[in-house]
C-alpha cells in the first residue's frame, strides 16, 4: 500500500516539473522577444536623437491642429 501511494506521488511530482518545465520555457522565449523589442525601441529612439527628430516639446508651443 505503501508502496503504490509513494509511486502515485512521484507520477503527480513527474507530471508537475514537466509542466514547470513547459511554462519556464515559453517565459523565456517570451522574454527573449520582450529584449528583442527593446532593444529595437532603443534603436530607434537613438536613430531619432541623432536626427533631431526626437519631437521635443515645447510648453508655449500650440498643437499644430489649432
Amino acid at each position: 500500500m505503501a508502496e503504490q501511494k509513494i509511486e502515485e506521488e512521484l507520477a503527480h511530482l513527474r507530471r508537475t516539473t514537466e509542466e514547470l518545465s513547459e511554462i519556464v520555457a515559453k517565459q523565456a522565449d517570451e522574454i527573449d522577444l520582450l529584449n528583442r523589442r527593446v532593444q529595437m525601441l532603443l534603436m530607434r529612439a537613438a536613430d531619432q536623437e541623432s536626427e533631431g527628430t526626437g519631437g521635443v516639446v515645447i510648453a508655449d508651443e500650440r498643437p499644430p491642429h489649432y
